[in-house]
């Protein structure tokens, strides 16, 4: 079992510890594709798995999911948290396990979702339906592709988790997010393969900061697959994105890559990335990317 670099109370302290005026920008991986961010004085979790639902789901059954990494932290214990997002309905980016916690312990919390799975998250999450924002991108304009917030705005970007699949109103199934904040902004991925004008749409958004999947893709694993590291370092290079951090490595032994090639491919295209231990954290004080 890898340990976390913080885990239970040192992390809730080194999340707390950041002042509440603080104009800087701070996000915490916590395994596979979640993270907690901290702009503009709000509280964002993206993608959060913090339970082991899967684990005890799939034991016993030819597709184990063995945890690699120690779980970072109780989500209950998570405070102050604005805004959720679950990228798709896959359950290690929407679990119950982990959002229902949340959600008591934050009674105003938010939950941004593709439309197309809203129904599942507000059955997830336990949430009120009016604290459940469904988002599509690229449809008739009848979901919105934004949210704005009291001093934050969520923009939904397409995704492929292998296809560009829609549910049969035409809605995409799963969505990247851009979140601005503070004067920040950052791409969450979500889950996601490359595809033509992937790049293109985040270059748009000019954000500081990318989290990107990088397990790759092995039909052997016989679940959908994402970006290979050597993949997410050129759209965050094509991107213009000031900082890429790798996820969805080190969570189950069956469906991990190392972030070598990442690192590797970054180097050698002048990317600047971070790669994150479970529970550690990366800051910066000014903006990467100018406006």
């Amino acid at each position: 079992m890898i340990r976390a670099w913080l885990s239970d109370e040192r992390f809730v302290e080194a999340v707390e510890g950041v002042a509440p005026g603080d104009k800087g920008f701070r996000a915490w991986w916590i395994g596979q594709m979640g993270f907690v961010v901290r702009a503009g004085g709000r509280r964002f979790v993206m993608d959060p798995y913090l339970s082991d639902s899967l684990t005890r789901k799939y034991a016993g059954t030819d597709k184990p999911h063995v945890r690699m990494t120690q779980r970072v932290v109780d989500p209950g214990r998570l405070g102050r948290v604005d805004v959720v997002t679950a990228s798709h309905g896959h359950t290690d980016h929407l679990d119950g396990e982990t959002l229902r916690p949340m959600a008591e312990a934050n009674p105003g919390m938010l939950l941004v979702c593709p439309e197309a799975i809203r129904p599942l998250a507000v059955e997830r999450s336990g949430l009120p339906g009016d604290r459940v924002v469904g988002l599509d991108a690229d449809g008739d304009g009848a979901v919105p592709s934004m949210f704005h917030g009291d001093g934050w705005s969520i923009h939904a970007v397409p995704a492929a988790h292998e296809g560009m699949d829609r549910d049969r109103d035409g809605r995409l199934l799963y969505l990247g997010f851009v979140v601005r904040c503070g004067g920040w902004c950052w791409y969450h991925a979500g889950d996601t393969v490359p595809w033509p004008g992937l790049a293109g749409r985040v270059a748009a958004h000019r954000p500081d900061v990318a989290f990107l999947p990088i397990n790759g893709r092995r039909p052997e694993r016989r679940v959908a697959g994402n970006l290979w590291g050597r993949e997410a370092a050129a759209v965050a290079r094509e991107a213009g994105v000031g900082m890429a951090i790798p996820g969805h490595f080190e969570m189950f032994e069956f469906n991990t890559e190392t972030p070598d090639e990442f690192v590797s491919e970054c180097a050698r295209l002048g990317q600047p990335f971070r790669v994150l231990r479970a529970g550690e954290g990366w800051g910066a004080s000014s903006a990467l990317v100018e406006a």
